[in-house]
């Protein structure tokens, strides 16, 4: 074997590595408005890495139309769905990828449709789909009703009251639905109590996120790992990190081990 097959061979089990250590951790999807809606969430991004939850953020750009990474999906109603690349997902399948959804904002249009059951937008296609996989939902509560284009156009906040009236009956709809609701600040906390088990919540485990832990990585974080590290299937403990772990009280425990 020559140099250049030995770097592939190398660079082939790093990646394959990589891949499932992703696939290993929960995995959420965020759906803003546009791009610029999420830099108020950062916060909760940062929370939700530090329990070892990986997210990805699907911008609208429209109605029908949304980017996913590259990807840009449409859907033009329903059974007529259109994938602009043949690498992009109909909106119908983009949950399957996902182990919950969330939905910072919802407006009285999207409201509608989903506690009828009806699809034919993007955000109303998703939910759709996550509920039929049960999977969860989540969904910011204190918003007005109106998206953020249709603020910015009509230069108003609030709906009028017979419309306020309405999608608070939208919401309890979708409520009965399964769908969960939580003030905007509190969506990663949601996520975290739907996805984890009690103790990673309460901090007395803490997911490893690399393939070697060394008595540094513990010395430096045993303030915050908790009673227990949870590692990923093929994770090495080296022996000096296991005299530090043993020193300390915290044990180890191997994701899809009892």
């Amino acid at each position: 074997m020559d140099v250049r097959e030995i770097v592939e061979s190398i660079t082939r089990e790093i990646l394959q590595a990589m891949k499932g250590e992703e696939a290993a951790r929960p995995k959420v999807l965020f759906i803003f408005c546009d791009s610029t809606a999420q830099e108020a969430f950062t916060d909760q991004f940062i929370k939700l890495k530090n329990h070892g939850i990986c997210h990805d953020i699907l911008f609208l750009d429209g109605e029908t139309s949304s980017w996913l990474g590259m990807h840009r999906i449409e859907c033009g109603g329903a059974g007529k769905i259109i994938a602009t690349d043949e690498y992009a997902p109909a909106p119908l399948e983009v949950p399957k990828e996902y182990d919950a959804v969330v939905i910072p904002e919802i407006d009285l249009d999207n409201a509608a449709r989903v506690a009828a059951g009806m699809k034919g937008l993007i955000k109303a296609e998703v939910i759709f789909s996550a509920l039929v996989l049960g999977k969860p939902v989540i969904v910011g509560e204190d918003v007005p009703g109106l998206n953020r284009s249709d603020r910015r156009c009509l230069q108003t906040l609030t709906l009028p009251v017979p419309y306020q009236r309405l999608f608070e009956r939208h919401r309890n709809e979708m409520k009965e639905l399964g769908i969960h609701f939580a003030p905007q600040k509190d969506l990663a906390d949601l996520v975290i109590q739907k996805l984890l088990p009690a103790e990673q919540q309460s901090g007395q485990t803490s997911l490893f996120p690399g393939k070697l832990l060394t008595a540094d990585w513990v010395k430096a974080r045993a303030g915050d790992v908790g009673k227990t590290i949870v590692l990923q299937p093929g994770c090495i403990v080296s022996p000096l990190a296991y005299d530090v772990l043993k020193e300390r009280g915290i044990s180890v425990h191997y994701i899809g081990k009892g």
